[in-house]
């Protein structure tokens, strides 16, 4: 279900400093400084300006597993124009861009080619999206949990240690993620109408939110080009049933905190601290029954420092690039 791994090698850096996201020469902080977080659904970027945030702007996908490069360079060009005022991309001191799906330093080299003609001569750091997560919480050392349209947990120890537990995209994993929130959803809609039942309040929340009249409608629609994030979208037909008190939408959401449990478990037995755990994406940040559940099963593990973020994960790089929060 989920996997750790040794220490990951460093993402290099076009800047000063190889090992990561820091600041300027001699200790000085960038001037200018552009975040980035590349999510599966959108790319959220945000500029700061002598440690005031100065621009903000969203725009589609730039990760390069979800869109084609074409697609993530159009994301990037249009994210840029609203965020730098015309003609002055070269002002940018620092860009730190956080994405899933940045696994080795080709992984890292080909975002930053993409980001690099929009920031002439600034240094680029890319990282694995897991780290905004972290800074975003304040914190130096801990474990960092995403739970959006994708899921993985990433961690770091009071020695540098590092560990990671999924992050494999939806044909290999993301348990506990929208995707698979949705997923599950749908499953259990074919799998009742193949045993002759008739649809129950979820089954229908499920075909409406598709705008399909019959479950089998749904086969054709989940190998269309319906995408991840079309069906991390449709998650919300199992917590809204849920909440009406459907049983088996509260399973589902059950075992997607047990699942997200297990990434912070995983990742915990390799870094050797428990926390603090700080999660971010759209399901951990907007759906407190998810939240409920997860606060639970992770307090039954001994884990009691646990953190949702209340802005968004990009904040962080603030904190990665100054170490203020």
């Amino acid at each position: 279900m989920s996997n750790t791994t040794a220490p990951q090698p460093p993402s290099p850096s076009s800047g000063p400093n190889p090992d990561g996201p820091a600041g300027g020469a001699a200790g000085s902080a960038p001037r200018v400084v552009v975040g980035l977080d590349i999510g599966g659904s959108k790319t959220h970027g945000v500029l700061w300006r002598d440690g005031t945030l100065a621009a903000e702007a969203k725009a589609g996908s730039a990760n390069v597993q979800n869109v084609t490069p074409e697609e993530a360079a159009r994301s990037l060009s249009r994210l840029f124009r609203e965020l730098v005022p015309e003609g002055q991309a070269a002002g940018i001191d620092r860009v730190v861009a956080g994405s899933g799906g940045v696994d080795t330093a080709a992984d890292a080299e080909r975002l930053r080619a993409l980001i690099a003609p929009h920031a002439a001569g600034a240094g680029i750091d890319v990282v694995h999206d897991t780290r905004l997560i972290l800074a975003a919480g304040g914190a130096q050392v801990g474990i960092a949990v995403i739970a959006g349209t994708g899921s993985v947990a990433w961690g770091v120890g009071e020695d540098g240690r590092e560990a990671r537990s999924g992050g494999w995209g939806y044909l290999l994993g993301d348990e506990g993620s929208g995707y698979w929130v949705a997923r599950e959803a749908v499953r259990r809609t074919l799998h009742r109408h193949d045993l002759g039942m008739r649809p129950d309040a979820l089954d229908e929340a499920v075909l409406a939110l598709n705008a399909v009249g019959t479950p089998t409608e749904l086969i054709g629609l989940f190998h269309s080009g319906a995408g991840r994030t079309y069906w991390a979208a449709q998650s919300r037909a199992v917590f809204d049933a849920a909440r009406d008190g459907h049983p088996d939408a509260a399973d589902i959401i059950d075992r997607a905190a047990t699942d997200l449990t297990q990434l912070v478990l995983d990742v915990a037995s390799v870094i050797g601290v428990p926390g603090p755990v700080v999660l971010g994406g759209g399901l951990a940040m907007h759906q407190p029954d998810l939240q409920a559940r997860l606060r639970a099963r992770l307090a039954a593990e001994g884990i009691t420092e646990v953190v949702f973020l209340d802005e968004d994960p990009v904040m962080g790089v603030r904190f990665l690039v100054t170490g203020a929060p």
